[in-house]
């Protein structure tokens, strides 16, 4: 059962001349779905192939050629939908979206505006332990990709490459209920894991894969209140859309910046326009692109090539039985499980891999033992080298042997780091390892208390500095470690030197 008690977090507020102001943020967040065929085609969805080499008669928009609906797309688009606890539509239709496509050759969209595949949803996005906003989602609707123009190349001419053409997205629309620009690389945040557990969109954000619109609006405290009690978007200001954004980073700047520029001409005394704007990272604005259109602009009228979509309730539900452990419920279970903090059940849920990596690892072992070493320890030495946990010259049985050495007393936590190093750059088999070079611990304590007794021997001015202050004693546990060539039980050493000084 999971725990989903948490505190709002505080709304972000930015000071102009005259008012503090509030943000109110929306998404519209476009995923590449996981599938090797296009939407409406059989062509490849290979990323990085050569220029127009993925492109069938359909995508090409060749005459007396007519879609066909991938029905893997479809299933990845029930999959998301489930994933973020949406209503499924059991009948949805398309619709053709006419505008100016360069890049698509029909020249229009096929998508889906008033009979979308998955209805409301929610994302819950954590902002620290304890502190959570449940984002709504709205929608979800399934729609080709356009392809893309190419314009330095040559000082006079664009080219167009079609390979993206007909790429199946997943268009997944927010409710405005992200109230700050940290909120939205968070939701965008944990929608891509989302994604990612369910393999629905390979999240990559850098290739295109998962992009999103942010619609950002200002209003003064109190407003968005009265917005939640009666859904009348009057309540809230005139919304901007800021178009295609693929960083984190990029789009807590966008909004900030965006809300400055919106808060200025409200205070001046003007009024915001709706429009679509550009965010430009190198100058630190954003522009305007286009006025923003409304949906009868478009003239989308149900497309005549493709009949309403009819899926049956017992198809979703083998879906359902087919999902995957999400990251909420996960990270729960790996809380109440392992005893881990929310943060380091944060940590290793963040990926799927990670998670796996990590429950090989503490099966049968201390769960917080072996968190530490995933954590602190390999993923520490991974984000060093830029590796990913799919790249780990680790195993998690060889991380797992080294955790059971500790356990069972066989090396201390310092000659574990000594031994975690070697498997890391030379491999083998921990336990072998250990037995090999001589490095197991030595318990033995007529042999520690040989060498406790030695150091005393050596230091009579130290002595007498100990008794006088104990806390000096650390630092005849360290001598004899190092006597000892860091080897000897550190528990045994600190009780024989406080017995031997009398502390």
């Amino acid at each position: 059962m999971l725990d989903l008690t948490y505190e709002t977090p505080k709304v972000k507020t930015i000071a102009g001349a005259k008012h503090d102001w509030e943000l109110v943020i929306g998404m519209e967040v476009h995923a590449q779905v996981s599938s090797k065929a296009k939407l409406f085609s059989g062509a490849s969805t290979q990323f990085g192939a050569e220029p127009n080499s993925n492109v069938a008669f359909v995508d090409a928009a060749m005459p007396g050629m007519l879609p066909v609906i991938n029905e893997f797309c479809v299933e990845q688009a029930v999959r998301t939908g489930l994933g973020l606890k949406a209503e499924i539509n059991l009948v949805s239709a398309f619709d053709r979206k006419n505008y100016f496509y360069p890049d698509l050759p029909q020249g229009y969209q096929i998508s889906q505006l008033y009979h979308p595949i998955v209805g409301e949803g929610e994302v819950l996005v954590e902002m620290g332990e304890g502190i959570a906003r449940k984002v709504r989602i709205e929608r979800i609707h399934l729609e080709q990709d356009a392809g893309k123009s190419i314009h330095d190349m040559d000082p006079n001419m664009s080219f167009v490459d079609l390979n993206r053409t007909g790429v199946a997205l997943m268009e997944i629309v927010s409710r405005p209920d992200i109230r700050g620009p940290e909120e939205a690389a968070a939701y965008l945040t944990k929608l891509r894991q989302i994604l990612l557990y369910l393999g629905t969109c390979d999240g990559n954000m850098q290739n295109g894969s998962m992009r999103a619109d942010v619609n950002v609006s200002i209003c003064l405290p109190g407003q968005y209140e009265k917005y939640q009690e009666t859904q009348d978007f009057s309540h809230l200001g005139t919304r901007c859309e800021i178009k295609n954004m693929n960083s984190m980073r990029f789009i807590q700047q966008a909004i900030e910046v965006e809300a400055k520029r919106q808060i200025a001409i409200v205070e001046a005394g003007g009024a915001v326009e709706q429009e679509t704007r550009l965010y430009d990272p190198d100058k630190g604005e954003t522009r305007s692109m286009r006025s923003k259109e409304e949906a009868h602009d478009y003239r989308y009228f149900p497309d005549p090539d493709l009949l309403p979509l009819e899926i049956e309730q017992g198809w979703v539900d083998d879906i359902r039985a087919s999902l995957p452990e999400l990251p909420d419920e996960k990270k729960s279970r790996f809380i109440k499980d392992f005893s881990l903090t929310d943060y380091d059940a944060s940590v290793l849920t963040a990926e799927v891999s990670a998670a796996a990596y990590f429950e090989a690892v503490a099966a049968g072992r201390d769960g917080k033992m072996a968190a530490n070493w995933v954590i602190n320890e390999l993923f520490g030495r991974l984000k060093k080298e830029d590796h990913a946990i799919e790249d780990s010259p680790v195993t998690p049985a060889q991380l797992g042997g080294i955790v059971d050495l500790i356990t069972s007393g066989d090396i201390s936590g310092k000659i574990a780091k000594d031994l975690f190093e070697i498997v890391y750059t030379e491999g083998g088999e921990p336990s072998e390892i250990v037995e090999q070079r001589g490095m197991k611990q030595v318990t033995d304590t007529g042999a520690i208390e040989a060498a406790v007794d030695q150091v005393i021997a050596d230091n009579p001015a130290q002595v007498e500095k100990a008794r006088a202050n104990p806390k000096l004693a650390g630092w005849f546990v360290g001598q004899v470690m190092k006597a000892t060539g860091g080897k000897a039980n550190p528990a045994a050493v600190n009780q024989l030197v406080s017995a031997k000084l009398g502390l």
